[in-house]
């Protein structure tokens, strides 16, 4: 399974911490320390991002950039709503 992916993307720990650069620069962007919605809408499309730079042109990819993109809009047009914290 894995082979197949890295085919399509790159190998598991170049991509992750390729994600976890655009995570890292996008998180201590923020003044607010809290995540919200429209901030995993965002990490989502930077994903998808980190993923495109190995494969610029593998659609899907692209395709879930839009959506992630469109969800986004979504949240930022909602009034926001409080995060449900997780009993550990």
């Amino acid at each position: 399974m894995t082979k197949d992916r890295a085919t399509t993307y790159e190998e598991p720990e170049d991509s992750f911490r390729n994600i976890a650069r655009l995570w890292n620069a996008y998180l201590a962007a923020k003044l607010d320390p809290e995540i919200t919605s429209a901030d995993v809408a965002n990490m989502m499309i930077l994903l998808k991002v980190a993923r495109l730079t190995n494969n610029p042109g593998h659609y899907d990819s692209a395709l879930d950039v839009a959506g992630y993109a469109a969800c986004l809009a979504d949240v930022a047009s909602s009034p926001p709503s409080p995060v449900q914290e997780v009993d550990s």
